[in-house]
């Protein structure tokens, strides 16, 4: 058994978990880690728990951030800024396709992290240079996708609220049509699709939930005798558990599933 803490990296972060047997946490906590890139700054947002998790080496929680760590975490602030402007302007010198939205130094100051989002692969040899030669640390180019600048850089979704991914998604779950399909939603790209042009998180939401209701009702199409005569299943209303039968005489009625 071991005691581990989740601890992510930025809100809405992927969490980890951490080895903190040395230390007496709670959720908020800042804390400083050891990751395999090096030190880094994050905060406790899942307390400490006993885990059996078969021999797994989990990365040691070194202490709870100082006076100091937070002074020094302004300073690596300024100088991911400083590095942005310079990067960008690089790019533009180099005429590279590419389009750079986010920096990330760890907290030991030893390698700096440039995010970007491109449409193909980008020969960045040359711009790596001018980098090292102008901070003199390990740097890396790291591509990432589209969906992950709309979590960075946040935003208002068509709903009129912050974008999920930014505020309280930690990990992209898989979306496909088939999700809208079960919902009944319309099936116009420009309706299901959120600002990053990727299916809307929020359709993953209630997913579950409709494919129980579904279960329960009768397919579209069918065919069944009521009182009023025979007709043919046209709609169904899922959520309020209801279909609408037309009848061979064109008219339409309303039937919720328990009266069948």
């Amino acid at each position: 058994m071991i005691t581990v803490a989740g601890v992510t990296f930025k809100t809405a972060g992927k969490i980890y978990d951490f080895d903190s047997s040395t230390l007496d946490l709670a959720v908020g906590d800042r804390v400083i880690v050891e990751t395999e890139q090096g030190q880094g700054f994050g905060i406790v947002v899942r307390p400490p728990e006993q885990k059996n998790d078969n021999g797994k080496n989990h990365k040691q929680i070194i202490r709870i951030a100082t006076t100091e760590d937070f002074h020094k975490r302004q300073e690596l602030m300024a100088l991911e800024k400083k590095a942005h402007a310079f990067c960008n302007m690089c790019i533009n010198d180099l005429g590279l396709l590419m389009n750079l939205f986010c920096v990330e130094s760890t907290f030991d100051r030893n390698k700096l992290t440039f995010f970007y989002t491109a449409d193909g692969r980008i020969d960045f040899r040359q711009l790596i240079k001018l980098l090292v030669k102008e901070y003199n640390l390990r740097i890396e180019m790291r591509q990432v996708g589209i969906r992950n600048l709309s979590k960075h850089c946040g935003g208002i979704g068509k709903c009129g609220r912050e974008f999920c991914c930014s505020s309280f998604l930690h990990t992209f779950e898989p979306i496909s049509i088939k999700m809208a399909k079960e919902q009944g939603l319309s099936l116009n790209p420009t309706k299901i699709s959120g600002v990053c042009g990727r299916l809307m998180c929020c359709l993953t939401f209630e997913n579950q939930t409709y494919q129980h209701l579904k279960k329960k009702m009768p397919r579209l199409g069918k065919t069944i005798v009521l009182e009023q005569g025979t007709g043919k299943i046209v709609r169904q209303n899922i959520l309020k558990q209801s279909i609408t039968v037309r009848m061979e005489d064109r008219s339409e009625i309303e039937k919720n599933i328990c009266e069948l």
